[in-house]
């Protein structure tokens, strides 16, 4: 089996899984190419806003990218370019530390709960993660002088 074959693989149990059983207000599916075929690698989902937060009454669409060397490495996940959190890149990247290959990311890990941390983290931003964003930000602008 090539790696692209694990990943796929897996690929393919975690949509069967998710078919079976997700959160509420949820969407995880895989992309649908123009011949009608689909491709396991990019899955385009939805996450609700928790009730009773700021981010309630919203479904924010986020798209999740998968490699071939998945689940030895986290899937990239994006929301639309500019979408505002303490934690999201201006790509639109998402930053948290069960996505982090070198600290949280471990290949049992699920696409759910990908999906419900980053659901958490919307209004649980992570303040160390933005304290060290703003700190580089910082090196940036130096002083011109």
């Amino acid at each position: 089996m090539s790696g692209g074959g694990i990943a796929r693989g897996r690929l393919a149990e975690e949509r069967k899984a998710w078919r079976k059983n997700h959160p509420h207000g949820f969407v995880a599916k895989p992309e649908t190419v123009a011949d009608g075929s689909v491709n396991l690698m990019i899955w385009n989902c939805t996450i609700p806003g928790k009730q009773g937060t700021d981010w309630e009454s919203g479904y924010y669409p986020l798209t999740l990218h998968f490699s071939e060397d998945y689940p030895s490495k986290p899937p990239k996940c994006k929301f639309p370019q500019g979408f505002f959190h303490p934690n999201v890149y201006p790509s639109g990247t998402v930053c948290l530390s069960i996505l982090n290959e070198d600290s949280g990311w471990r290949p049992a890990i699920t696409v759910k709960q990908i999906l419900v941390g980053i659901q958490d983290l919307l209004d649980q931003p992570d303040p160390a993660e933005y304290k060290r964003r703003i700190r580089l930000q910082a090196k940036q602008y130096p002083a011109l002088v």
